[in-house]
């Protein structure tokens, strides 16, 4: 495997190798299940897709490991408002959110284990670190992770200490036990009246455990006390994971993540998601506007995946006509959509835009050599420039680029032109009168009719079921809307 990644804990781009040369292990934070995923979320799990992908076509093996939080303050407040049973809400959400990861093609992983399912776990980690003299109890039964107690903690968000006050900042807010410093983070958390049904048995008495001691537990039951890499949204940088390196290596003594990989924020129309500002849009909301999973994620894997990302409406209308734009070179070439296993030289003339995603996950890099070497290669074959063996060749290279990335286009067989309602009727009578010289083999009449189509701004794609119409445009279309 080759492969170059930004590393938060080191700050800087590190090769990265399975630690056992042969599968390479990683954690992904999942969803907190008390409501729908909206679309900054899911920029996290598509470029955690994409990671994964890509580290498959490089030829290693993955264990994918992404948790499912199904008890915390959210998760309780909203089912005892919604007067459900924990369980029950819990559920339901997490099949909305399994429909909504189908939507967007996201390879499922390999394991996904939820908070209530390792309670044992979790309790186990926290007894450990009581013995060893991190932890402690205090008077209502609560069980909390001493700070000081671990030299390093702040080590991957590099937080001076007057910066570490608390690490249950926001999410949390609710949760202030008696705590010895302000900075020591809840591990298991005592039960209280307005918590309702929703407590379990353990030996500092009945409660519930704290968000950040379910995703080390979770991770070392399914990867191992160490492993290669942990991922997740910017966000959970501090407190989230720092509060899982400080309890899980407290515990071990080993390393517990070797890389770190985190995805940065979207933003929406320039302005920061928010609920009041009511731009937490989810993927039913973007279908009611009458856009696809698809063209959602072509947008989040337009940008790099360590800058912020601004969503537009406009980069969703631009999705969707580069989307028509490569499903038209697909059926031109020949319509190759099989899933392909990769290997050396498999990408032919699209290795480039491998290249670029082996490269930092370059999606913005890979997606620009994309349209740049397919509007080339369509050329060439309009111009009859292309053998058989060649056309075959950037056929199955534009499939398995395509399978890195995760887009998934429409059958290349449902229409003639994916753009008819936008073409000149004037322009598709041309196209259909040059379909038929060809079918006549009146091969001057049909170069004479595919030149007044191009002076009409149109480029006629011919494939073995009719043809295809895009119009001429620069490679920079997409990425100009993303200003």
């Amino acid at each position: 495997m080759s492969l170059s990644l930004y590393d938060t804990f080191s700050r800087e781009v590190r090769s990265l190798q399975p630690q056992d040369s042969k599968t390479l292990r990683f954690y992904c934070c999942g969803p907190t299940v008390y409501g729908p995923a909206h679309i900054g979320n899911f920029r996290t799990f598509v470029m955690q897709d994409i990671f994964r992908r890509v580290v498959e076509a490089s030829g290693s093996a993955t264990r994918h490991v992404r948790n499912i939080t199904d008890v915390d303050d959210k998760t309780i407040r909203q089912s005892q408002e919604e007067n459900r049973a924990l369980s029950d809400f819990t559920a339901a959400w997490t099949a909305r959110f399994h429909e909504d990861c189908t939507a967007l093609g996201l390879l499922p992983p390999h394991v996904e284990p939820s908070a209530v399912e390792h309670l044992p776990e979790q309790i186990d980690l926290i007894s450990r670190l009581i013995d060893k003299g991190h932890a402690y109890r205090t008077d209502d039964g609560s069980v909390y992770f001493d700070v000081r107690s671990f030299p390093a903690y702040g080590k991957l968000s590099r937080l001076a200490e007057r910066e570490i006050t608390t690490g249950e900042v926001d999410r949390e807010q609710s949760d202030e036990y008696d705590r010895a410093s302000a900075a020591d983070f809840a591990l298991w958390k005592a039960a209280r009246p307005d918590d309702g049904p929703n407590h379990w048995t353990s030996p500092w008495g009945q409660g519930r455990p704290g968000w950040h001691i379910e995703c080390s537990a979770m991770a070392m039951k399914h990867l191992g006390e160490s492993f290669d890499l942990h991922s997740g949204g910017v966000d959970l940088v501090f407190p989230h994971h720092e509060n899982e390196i400080a309890q899980s290596e407290a515990a071990t003594g080993k390393t517990f993540a070797h890389h770190w990989l985190h995805i940065a924020h979207l933003t929406v129309e320039g302005r920061k998601m928010s609920k009041s500002l009511g731009n937490l849009y989810t993927l039913e909301d973007l279908a009611e506007r009458g856009h696809t999973p698809m063209e959602l994620r072509y947008v989040l894997i337009s940008g790099s995946y360590r800058q912020p990302l601004n969503f537009t409406f406009d980069s969703l209308a631009a999705a969707k006509k580069s989307l028509t734009r490569i499903g038209n070179w697909q059926r031109r070439l020949g319509g190759d959509t099989e899933i392909h296993s990769t290997g050396k030289g498999d990408f032919g003339p699209f290795a480039p835009v491998f290249e670029a995603l082996t490269n930092d996950l370059n999606t913005p890099e890979a997606i620009g050599r994309l349209h740049s070497i397919g509007r080339k290669i369509i050329a060439k074959a309009e111009a009859e420039e292309l053998s058989p063996t060649e056309t075959k060749a950037a056929s199955k290279g534009l499939s398995l680029v395509l399978q890195c990335l995760g887009l998934v286009l429409p059958d290349p067989k449902n229409a003639i032109s994916s753009d008819a309602d936008e073409t000149p009727a004037s322009v598709r009578g041309l196209a259909a009168e040059r379909f038929e010289a060809r079918q006549n083999r009146n091969w001057e009449l049909a170069d004479k009719l595919r030149d007044q189509i191009r002076e009409a701004g149109w480029t006629v794609l011919d494939n073995p079921d009719g043809f295809a119409l895009e119009p001429v445009e620069t490679a920079t279309e997409f990425t100009n809307h993303q200003s």
